[in-house]
């Protein structure tokens, strides 16, 4: 079949892949630079782990919103003139964390994109030709102590229950692995399986160039709907004319809610703003990628320097970046790392913001689109797109070849928000 894929991120260049694996006629759909600043891949903190299954909304967030709402440096900043958008989407946010149960679907869910992330990653990687941009030399948690760590014991025992292996580190051990962690941090858990993306946005772009190469087309333009008759799928509407195809692919990211509804589908759609910040390898050379449990920040080693990724600010998407944000990044990053206290010039650091395409519910949208089956959701995959690209792109394929998928997928469905 002649299959059009909307949006060239992760999950798009993914798909393309899987589906010229199988044999069908692929063409591209996207406007901007694969890989480029505009897209929240480029951005990402580059970890692929599969510990990342805890949903941000959890039980008793509500009693923390009035504090968020009031400390613009807080972990989650949502700005004031936006709220009343907002509201619709945090009620729903909250609703789904609000019971132990519900966070626990979430995370069992969720397990079953992230398990094999590291090794699926890898494949691509070798697959593309670039098997350098993807590391398996497993992730740290790092805990000030054992007490910090037993905090977040729900959350732990959870990636316990869903088949995520970790070993607890000594500081000895931990700072064996990591000699430049300030030493306030004296206990981890690392993750053996996890593995991390050195260039997410050269990846990214490398994926789409590999695609091209095994025959897929590019179309340079933004697809704006659809060409529906009783039914059946005759083109994507793009901004530069049709674009004839059997069925299209949804993976356009933020961007994708307009194209949802469309497609039949109202989905509850919001970007979780995050921030970066890249600080130059002859600055500090970290030898591991790492979360300090007091911070939450992907710190990851990059070919461009030290990334330390994070933060959530809900605004509007055409709102100006607050790049306040990146300092509480920098902040953080000093504590972390001692070596960095005394810098006294921040020119040569990398500001970044983009949009996380976030679902109220913390799942991600795969499955058909309601008003056809030949189009089919992959989007809204939050804080955990890069991660479950390949997972999410071989879901779209088995649809689309009627193969059955590797799990049960029903949760996934753009129908879950119809009531």
């Amino acid at each position: 079949m002649h299959i059009a894929v909307i949006g060239a991120g992760i999950v798009g260049a993914a798909t393309a892949l899987e589906l010229l694996k199988d044999e069908h006629s692929v063409t591209i759909i996207e406007p901007e630079t694969p890989g480029g600043r505009q897209a929240a891949s480029y951005g990402n903190s580059g970890w692929l782990s599969p510990a990342s299954i805890i949903p941000m909304s959890m039980p008793g967030l509500w009693k923390k919103l009035p504090g968020y709402l009031a400390d613009p440096s807080g972990p989650l900043a949502i700005r004031w003139r936006y709220l009343a958008h907002l509201t619709p989407w945090l009620v729903g946010f909250m609703q789904a964390g609000s019971t132990a149960a519900k966070v626990e679907r979430t995370a069992s869910i969720l397990s079953q994109l992230l398990h094999d992330t590291a090794s699926r990653h890898a494949a691509v990687a070798e697959r593309i030709g670039r098997p350098d941009l993807i590391c398996r030399k497993g992730l740290i948690y790092a805990y000030p102590d054992r007490n910090a760590f037993e905090a977040e014991a729900f959350a732990w025992q959870l990636r316990r229950q869903n088949g995520v292996a970790y070993r607890e580190l000594s500081a000895a051990q931990l700072h064996e692995l990591e000699p430049h962690l300030a030493p306030r941090y004296s206990f981890a858990a690392f993750v053996e399986d996890g593995g991390h993306c050195v260039d997410p946005g050269g990846y990214v772009a490398a994926m789409i160039d590999h695609a091209i190469r095994q025959g897929a087309t590019r179309v340079h333009a933004r697809a704006i709907g659809f060409d529906l008759v009783a039914g059946r799928l005759a083109g994507v509407q793009t901004d530069a004319g049709p674009v004839a195809c059997d069925k299209a692919v949804i993976a356009a990211g933020i961007h994708s809610k307009s194209l949802a509804a469309q497609a039949g589908d109202r989905v509850p759609l919001q970007s979780e703003r995050g921030y970066h910040v890249v600080i130059p390898a002859n600055e500090i050379q970290a030898h591991m990628p790492l979360m300090p449990g007091d911070g939450k920040m992907g710190n990851n080693p990059t070919l461009a320097g030290l990334r330390i990724a994070g933060q959530v600010e809900l605004a509007s998407v055409s709102a100006a970046p607050n790049w306040a944000r990146t300092d509480i990044l920098l902040k953080h990053a000093r504590t972390t790392y001692p070596a960095l206290t005394d810098r006294s010039s921040t020119s040569g650091i990398d500001r970044w913001m983009g949009h996380r395409p976030s679902t109220a519910d913390g799942l991600p949208v795969i499955g058909f689109a309601s008003a056809s089956r030949d189009i089919i959701h992959a989007f809204g995959h939050g804080h955990v797109g890069l991660a479950t690209g390949p997972a999410s792109g071989q879901l779209v394929a088995d649809l689309i070849a009627d193969r059955g998928p590797a799990f049960d997928i029903s949760a996934l469905s753009a129908g879950r928000f119809r009531a």
